[in-house]
């Protein structure tokens, strides 16, 4: 059995339990995928699984792409990924299919996907920086201040924070507890935020490092045994 799936953020709402304790979940339109390409250790050194992303819309990718669907006999897809097998777990072929269904609620996962792009960016939003007075005839703001000696090393050190392009990078947001799955219509509910915009692409795996699952203590009383 494979052990992710790619899925599309659809966005965030709100579970209610059967004692009234709101949980904040963000909802994901998890497959359903096929497998374009099975590869074993035997030949490829390792044991994992190509899978596509089955979308409404038909997808339009070159012949040399098409080919390789084409020997999968699978329909192309406009999003392909691979995922690693669970140990022990059968061989898998082309043209089988992934469906949420593979997990369950109280799952651990990590959810990756690519942030939010905000552009060009200065130190402060980028790193945080504190910045100089904002009173007192002050003219430092918001400017990074030094960035090195000019004696020695006589250049900037690498690994510098500087202002630059912040966001759109790869990000992973590990242990999500999957709260609910609707398998009728493909949707997937983790608690908390996951990364990216709303109709984003994720990867949903399970955790790498799933934490053991916290079960609250109840005091007792002082005086009682």
């Amino acid at each position: 059995m494979v052990t992710g799936i790619i899925g599309r953020k659809v966005g965030m709402t709100q579970l209610f339990s059967e004692d009234g304790t709101v949980c904040p979940v963000t909802v994901i339109k998890a497959g359903p995928c096929v497998v374009v390409q099975a590869k074993d250790a035997a030949r490829d050194g390792y044991e994992a699984v190509q899978i596509g992303l089955v979308e409404e819309r038909p997808a339009k990718v070159t012949r040399a792409v098409g080919g390789h669907y084409k020997k999968a006999g699978v329909p192309p897809t406009r999003v392909r990924r691979e995922v690693k097998l669970a140990k022990a777990s059968e061989a898998m072929k082309a043209g089988d299919q992934v469906m949420v269904s593979i997990f369950t609620a109280g799952d651990r996962v990590d959810v990756i996907g690519t942030s939010r792009g905000h552009g060009f960016q200065g130190v402060v939003k980028r790193h945080n920086f504190g910045g100089g007075a904002a009173t007192h005839g002050s003219m430092f703001h918001r400017a990074p201040g030094s960035i090195g000696a000019s004696s020695y090393p006589s250049r900037v050190v690498k690994g510098m924070r500087a202002a630059g392009h912040m966001g759109s990078e790869r990000v992973t947001t590990r242990n999500l507890r999957v709260e609910r799955i609707d398998a009728d219509n493909h949707l997937l509910m983790v608690r908390g935020a996951v990364p990216g915009a709303d109709g984003g692409y994720l990867i949903i795996r399970k955790a790498v490092a799933a934490k053991p699952v916290r079960v609250p203590q109840v005091e007792k009383p002082k005086g009682k045994k």
